[in-house]
């Protein structure tokens, strides 16, 4: 068993079919057949159930496709770090990033650019949960996102804290004559909250900010995309609470920003990206952009 071969074993687990797997290999269908069935003979296991043209990863070759996985992951990484020689940057640098942080990447990229024009970026978007997990997968290198989040796979830069704000529709006259708010005036207020698809994130500090000051806030619409947020509260749909720079990033109309007067809740975000693990130059040189926040 060679490295091609589980290259090929990979390939055709991923696309299900050994004509489709052929054709993104750029080789013909018998040759990779041959190679699939030399690989089970060596192995003593059957890989694959066929249905049809369609192929189905047994249990044994589940195991195999994990691993094969990781293997050839690891491979790339070495590919990609020993041809890294020169001081010349070049190649994709991916990034995912939590929304209510995209103010930290404009000016970054602009920079960037500047710097190193042969690199070329590609930017993922999702809420914390999901940007961990394409960091964990190696989908993206680096990740700005929203604490808290576990630390054992992660090394982080942390970010300045930023107040909470509260958002409301413009068309209130009793909020247009107010600058600050305080949390107790929440209690009736219908409120659209930000929401990780898993974990424990901003709707919990929020709610738990709410129950501090004695009550249960009226929670109307959860939801982990800040912009589809600031859409409904500026169709009058109701009123949220996010992070400020949030409000930098996607501006709307219809909208009017109250300081929260009596909140002690601050929304914490951080760069992260693996630990112990090979970044590239792309990654590393964006990484020391944030070197400034270092203490």
């Amino acid at each position: 068993m060679d490295i091609k071969q589980l290259r090929y074993f990979y390939t055709i687990a991923e696309q299900g079919q050994i004509t489709r797997a052929a054709k993104k290999l750029h080789m013909a269908q018998p040759p990779l057949s041959q190679q699939l069935k030399l690989l089970e003979e060596e192995l003593g296991v059957i890989l694959f159930e066929r249905n049809g043209r369609n192929m189905v990863l047994t249990q044994a070759g589940l195991v195999l496709y994990k691993k094969a996985e990781k293997i050839l992951l690891e491979m790339d990484e070495i590919k990609t770090e020993v041809k890294e020689t020169s001081d010349g940057l070049r190649g994709k640098l991916s990034i995912g990033v939590v929304k209510t942080c995209f103010s930290y990447v404009p000016d970054r990229l602009r920079m960037f650019r500047e710097l190193y024009p042969a690199v070329t970026f590609s930017l993922r978007e999702g809420d914390t949960f999901m940007i961990e997990q394409l960091i964990k997968s190696r989908e993206s290198e680096v990740g700005i996102v929203r604490l808290p989040i576990e630390m054992n796979a992660f090394s982080k830069i942390d970010l300045p804290k930023e107040p909470f704000v509260a958002v409301f529709p413009s068309n209130k006259p009793e909020i247009l004559s107010k600058t600050k708010i305080s949390m107790k005036e929440f209690e009736t207020v219908p409120l659209l909250l930000l929401h990780r698809i898993s974990g424990v994130g901003q709707f919990e500090i929020v709610l738990q900010e709410c129950r501090r000051h004695g009550f249960e806030p009226k929670v109307i619409c959860e939801c982990p995309d800040v912009s589809m947020l600031l859409s409904l509260v500026s169709a009058g749909v109701g009123a949220t609470i996010i992070p400020k720079s949030s409000l930098v990033s996607f501006p709307m109309p219809n909208l009017h920003t109250l300081e929260i007067e009596d909140s002690t809740i601050y929304s914490e975000s951080a760069v992260i990206w693996l630990k112990d693990r090979y970044l590239s130059k792309q990654a590393k040189r964006f990484i020391q952009s944030f070197d400034s926040f270092l203490d």
